[in-house]
């Protein structure tokens, strides 16, 4: 991409841009083996497509429908754009089984008063959250919280200083914030 003429973005290594001062910037997010490429030049486009097939093999997919879990929803005579990731949440609560839980409208409420003191103490409360799987369910709300649901962004932040040593008390509130 730098070959090209692009430059890295300082905050996400993996956002490439070129010519964004100019009527028709471009922007390409690279993961892997996944690529989005926008810009509201077609041209710019089907230039850069042509120029990454001298570079990799490369699948023209067209437009783009999903990306990492990402549904993208476009309605180009409004002009907007909506990003889902219902498929990914679901998923996630049938993992826990968690599919038919009651919805809450505030994930974390302030009834909910977690500290170090809910961690345990005794070795066989550890061994017992030993197998309760606190820090996938975490991670899974923080890739949520990423892409689509900021508003989980408190819960993340709080949930997370007890990964080390999780108690009951900290996984019954992880459970009652799955929302959907």
């Amino acid at each position: 991409m730098l070959n090209m003429k692009f430059t890295r973005s300082k905050w996400d290594s993996c956002l490439y841009f070129k010519n964004v001062t100019s009527k028709f910037p471009l922007y390409v997010l690279l993961y892997v083996d996944d690529i989005l490429m926008i810009s509201n030049s077609m041209q710019q486009i089907d230039t850069l497509k042509s120029d990454l097939k001298n570079y990799f093999d490369m699948k023209d997919l067209g437009p783009a429908s999903i990306i990492l879990g990402v549904k993208i929803k476009r309605d180009r005579k409004n002009y907007t754009m909506k990003l889902s990731q219902e498929d990914y949440l679901t998923k996630v609560l049938d993992k826990f089984s968690m599919l038919n839980a009651k919805c809450v409208s505030i994930p974390l409420g302030g009834h909910l008063e977690l500290s170090k003191k809910d961690c345990p103490t005794e070795f066989s409360e550890i061994k017992k959250m030993e197998s309760v799987p606190y820090d996938v369910a975490v991670g899974s709300l923080m890739y949520g919280m990423l892409c689509t649901r900021p508003d989980l962004a408190f819960v993340v932040s709080v949930l997370s200083r007890f990964m080390s040593n999780p108690g009951q008390k900290h996984w019954n509130a992880m459970k009652y914030c799955q929302t959907q």
